[in-house]
């Protein structure tokens, strides 16, 4: 049964601290709030009013109704999720309760089905995201770059400037079984039954081209599924809040639709 829908007077966004851009994406995100607050004065539709908070225990993700996952090194995210106890958790709010989430770089890896490219040993995941990603595909952190992206989700023909350090990009659309990684392997049984039943299609929202070398056509840095978003690239490091504007927009509309972010029960 799906919970009727409803629009929250308060809506709480957790940005998980265990490492990266933690205040900056915070910064962003009170700034988005801000500007979502002025356009709806000029509209009959009000926006409900935002909380951001660090998340470092279950506690404190209990309490949020969105979730953005940083970029930093996901193998180290993965370890110390666990031994905070907060991986599996993380897994339920992403693909059980199926809240809004956005991860960038680290966090596209943290939330994609399967990795290549993972240290020895490998890494766990969250999961959400039916892809394959390959890790450091622009190579080390002295490789990092900024890029101009063309993003049809912004209805804008102002380019974004992307800012890429040892990012990621998808390397494969998956079924969700296949990879060389998997996430959450071992979860409990409503999980994968719920997981079975989703039906979102992964859209590419961006992509950027190949390095030189490295064949034709265009890398994959952007993608959504369901309630889930992520992106190679860090938006929290420029000064652009078109991004953090549209995912607000995108939380609110899955709130009040009774979509994404509310809680179904088989």
């Amino acid at each position: 049964m799906t919970v009727d829908a409803v629009t929250p007077q308060q809506i709480t966004v957790g940005v998980l601290a265990l490492q990266g851009g933690v205040i900056e994406h915070i910064s962003l995100l009170q700034k988005a709030a801000t500007q979502l607050s002025s356009q709806s004065t000029e509209s009959s539709t009000p926006t409900p009013q935002f909380s951001f908070i660090q998340v470092r225990t279950t506690a404190q993700l209990s309490q949020c109704d969105a979730l953005v996952l940083p970029g930093g090194e996901s193998t180290t995210m993965a370890i110390v999720a666990r031994r905070l106890g907060l991986l599996d958790p993380l897994r339920e709010f992403v693909k059980v309760q199926r809240k809004p989430t956005w991860g960038t770089c680290a966090g596209l890896v943290m939330l994609a089905s399967a990795a290549s490219a993972t240290k020895q040993g490998g890494q766990e995941l969250i999961g959400g995201l039916d892809v394959k990603v390959l890790r450091n595909r622009y190579g080390t952190q002295i490789q990092s770059f900024v890029g101009d992206l063309r993003l049809p989700f912004l209805e804008e023909e102002k380019p974004f400037r992307g800012v890429f350090i040892r990012a990621p990009v998808v390397e494969e659309i998956i079924s969700g079984e296949n990879g060389e990684q998997s996430a959450g392997e071992g979860g409990d049984e409503i999980a994968k039954l719920k997981e079975k039943a989703r039906t979102e299609k992964v859209e590419v929202l961006g992509t950027y081209p190949k390095p030189q070398g490295s064949g034709e056509g265009e890398d994959i840095v952007a993608v959504r599924q369901g309630n889930v978003f992520g992106t190679s690239f860090h938006p929290e490091l420029t000064d652009d809040v078109r991004i953090h504007v549209w995912w607000l927009k995108q939380v609110v509309e899955g709130l009040r639709s009774g979509g994404e972010g509310i809680q179904t029960q088989l």
